[in-house]
């Protein structure tokens, strides 16, 4: 009985460690909110991609927590506009940081 209750207690410990430490904090995410954020980027790459006057291959977008940075070179300030613009539109998208510059 005693060696059920070891065993029952090491399952209970080792259960409570995996769930700790697939949890966020402020400057790591955890495995939802990863996945969920490759989501988001995979959204917003395609929108841009299917915009024909923006060069999406120009264009980087990375997501953390629901907040997408857009970087990179584009033409014109009306792009830049334009693919903050369809950033902000996709699902699940919580703010959108601008980093991207002129050529």
């Amino acid at each position: 009985m005693k060696i059920t209750q070891r065993m029952m207690t090491l399952v209970f410990t080792a259960s409570l460690l995996v769930i700790t430490g697939c949890a966020s904090t402020s400057t790591r995410e955890g495995t939802g909110e990863y996945v969920d954020d490759s989501v988001i980027t995979t959204k917003v790459k395609a929108e841009i991609f299917n915009e024909p006057s923006l060069k999406s291959m120009e264009i980087n977008v990375e997501t953390f927590k629901g907040t997408v940075q857009l970087s990179g070179f584009v033409t014109s300030s009306a792009n830049i506009e334009k693919a903050v613009t369809i950033a902000r539109n996709v699902k699940g998208v919580r703010s959108v940081k601008n980093d991207m510059r002129l050529k």
